[in-house]
């Protein structure tokens, strides 16, 4: 049975992608990228960005599921309050798309791509584009995305 998952790396400026495929123990990445959003428009501007381009990804690139990082705490209130925006337009397009939703949080992400679950950014996004063959430079937000794909992919929970 194949799989395409979803990675989302969500933010309020920028939310990263990634796609993998996914069939027996083989995983291909598929695409990746960056939704920026303009930081000097409207807050609603914003998060309809956001769901007008991830649902274009997903008429595209049509995945099986999707998946998230689960909410941390932010340096402050306002940032915490923005993710969070970010985050539930990421989760209701995908929803409405008809996708499960998965979350992972940023400890087991790093766990699976690093083996170390306290693992610095940049080497868990490194990590993971080793382990999917990808040579080009990936901007750090799709490289997350791809990081939280891979860990959905390498979980042994695979329940929709």
């Amino acid at each position: 049975m194949s799989r395409r998952i979803l990675g989302i790396d969500p933010g309020s400026q920028r939310t990263g992608y990634g796609l993998l495929d996914v069939r027996g123990s083989g995983l291909s990445p598929v695409a990746w990228g960056v939704i920026r959003t303009d930081s000097g428009g409207s807050f609603p501007d914003r998060l309809h960005k956001i769901h007008e381009s991830l649902s274009e990804v997903i008429r595209i690139h049509r995945p099986t599921e999707a998946v998230v990082e689960k909410v941390f705490l932010a340096k402050n209130a306002a940032s915490a309050l923005k993710l969070g925006h970010a985050r539930g337009a990421a989760i209701v397009t995908c929803r409405m798309y008809g996708l499960a939703v998965h979350e992972y949080s940023a400890k087991e992400i790093k766990l699976s791509a690093t083996g170390f679950g306290s693992a610095p950014k940049e080497q868990v996004g490194g990590m993971v584009c080793r382990l999917l063959g990808i040579r080009e430079p990936v901007l750090p937000d799709a490289s997350d995305a791809l990081a939280i794909a891979f860990c959905r992919a390498v979980t042994r929970d695979h329940s929709p």
